[in-house]
Parts: C-alpha cells; structure tokens; sequence
C-alpha cells in the first residue's frame, strides 16, 4: 500500500506542484541515490534538491535509472533545485542553473527557487562555518531584484517551468514584488511545531505564493544546534496524537502542515522512515488535534541562518521580526 501522494497543490502559474516530497538536504553522497531510488519506488514524485547540498549528480543518476527502468516519466517526477548565494549576480544565475540541469540530467527544471536572501561573494568557502564578514554581501532589496529579473529570464527560456523564493520574510518578499514580473510560485521556509509561521503563511496566500515547509521533523540531523532546542519528534503533545491515531510522532509532524495547505518536503536517507513519513500522508488529524498542535508554536528557529550575518547585524534585523509584526495583512 502506497501513501497518498498523489494530492497536488496548483501554483499562480497553473502548474500543479506535488503537496509531499523527499527533501535532499545533509543526506550523503553515497546514499542519497538509493533514497531517491526508493522513494520514486514507493511512490514519491517530489524530490527537492540544490547545487549546494553537493549531491544533485548522485540525485540525477538514480532519477535516471528510474526513468530508464519505466518506475517513472519524466513528466510524473517534480524535481526542484536551487541557486546558491555566490551565484546572485545577474550573469551568473542562468550557468548555476544550467549545471544544476547538468547535474541532474535534466532538459529542465520544475521548480527553481533563490536558495537565501542574502549573497555571498564567488570566493566563499563551501565550509559555511569557514565565511566571514569579507565573503558576505548581504541582502540588497536592489541586487536581489536584479537576481530576480535574471530568474524570470530562465522562465523565458524554458530551462525552469516556476520560479521561487525560500527563506523570504514578509519583508522581503514585498521588496521583491515591487520589481517583480513574475510572482514567485513557492516560497520554502522552515516550519514545524514550534515554528508554524501562520503570518508569513497568510501573507503569502493573499499574494498567491504557495508556503513549502522544510524541516517539518525539526532537522535532528541539522549541523548547527543548541542544547537548548526543542525537538517536535520528543513533544508530548505530539506523542499523545500520535498514540492516538496509531500513527508515529513523525506522521503526526507531517500530517499537521499538509492538512494546513503546505507543501512538505521531509528529508531522508533511512528506507524504513521513507516508508514511514510517506504514511504520513494518511494520517487524519481532527480539529481537536489540530488546535493541540497549534498550540505548540513557540516562535523558535531552529536554522538561524547566521553565516550570511553581516558583522553586528542581529537575527531580529536579518529576520525582518519588528517589521513583520508590524505588517498589516489584508
């Protein structure tokens, strides 16, 4: 029995984009073509990548093998990738792209989105904990409406059928849209229990950009962490639904937001727990569970970004938090 995967949420552009999907992040070369492998087998037909996890050749070959073997088309797989902070000038947006095609074996994209915010210089190391203040460009409302205009030129060529953003503000997403032509299509942020975002989720429906989570089970594998940090997966709340509907914490985790309207994208590499969150995609929450798990939202950001800080500027001004609060919903 194959979870329901077969949900699709439309995009502003008509494009249907796949509700669930594999997430590809921090999972190894090595063992990220088997994951894909399985999961295009078991029945996902989202596979979320980036050049910047270094591993979108191994995605592409076991992509390929799939499609050679007749498990998939090309046309039933959505495959996403991303542009990477030290590519944001204007000339360099459609080469990163087309090596990513490259990479992936791919004649086009689905979905391409601007991994940050914030640009980094062509020097700076991949080793994030190696950047300083002399890679960081920082965000520019300008620069980044110059690195827009370069993405809706790939629309244009056809090497991408959406454009989008991930890790966007309120904020910053305004700035965009000042210039923009084409609204972006996704917008791909962190979210899960304790970090449910339902401002920046509205706000994104009012402007008909679709709110994709990452880390919906809190990235336990995450390289950055703080003892302090909760984790969603240990949550007695989240333990008490699961028991409830014979399900596990993870489901429960995924569960939530898919029935919230979100694109979900968990990541990975562990045959059994492919197996296990693409269940979550049958998990029937009530309102009572829901209102259970709403209640959990604590405002708290497990992935704060802080290499692309630029020396002396806090999370609150990188976050856009006051001007956020400060923003009136329609």
């Amino acid at each position: 029995m194959e979870g329901n995967v077969s949900e699709f949420i439309t995009l502003n552009n008509g494009h249907k984009i796949p509700s669930f999907g594999l997430g590809t992040w921090l999972a190894k070369p090595g063992e990220v073509g088997a994951a894909v492998e399985h999961a295009l087998k078991t029945g996902y037909r989202h596979i979320d990548c980036a050049y910047f996890y270094f591993n979108e050749k191994e995605v592409g070959d076991a992509l390929q093998l799939c499609i050679k073997e007749g498990v998939v088309t090309r046309d039933q797989v959505y495959i996403t990738s991303k542009l990477w902070c030290n590519d944001f000038a204007p000339e360099d947006v459609e080469p990163a792209c087309r090596l990513s095609l490259q990479n992936l074996q791919l004649d086009y994209l689905d979905l391409y989105l601007v991994h940050q915010v914030a640009g980094l210089k062509k020097d700076a190391p991949s080793d994030l904990s190696a950047v300083t203040d002399e890679h960081r460009l920082g965000y520019s409302p300008e620069n980044m409406a110059k690195t827009w205009e370069a993405m809706e030129k790939l629309v244009e060529k056809g090497l991408t059928r959406s454009i989008g953003i991930s890790n966007f503000t309120i904020t910053k997403t305004e700035n965009l849209l000042k210039t923009a032509k084409i609204v972006p299509a996704v917008n791909q942020v962190e979210c899960h229990p304790y970090l449910q975002q339902e401002k920046l989720r509205k706000y994104c429906s009012t402007k008909g950009i679709v709110f994709e989570a990452y880390s919906p089970l809190g990235n336990p594998a995450r390289p950055v962490q703080n003892p302090d940090d909760p984790n969603p997966l240990l949550e007695p709340v989240v333990k008490e639904i699961a028991a409830k509907h014979a399900a596990t914490p993870a489901q429960v985790c995924l569960a939530f937001p898919l029935q919230r309207g979100m694109v979900v994208i968990p990541k990975s590499v562990n045959l059994d727990r492919l197996n296990e969150n693409l269940f979550g995609t049958l998990v029937e929450l009530d309102s009572e569970d829901m209102a259970r798990l709403k209640a959990l939202d604590k405002n708290h950001r497990l992935l704060k970004m802080m290499f692309l800080y630029k020396t002396g500027q806090t999370y609150e001004q990188f976050w856009d938090i006051k001007e956020d609060e400060d923003f009136q919903l329609p």
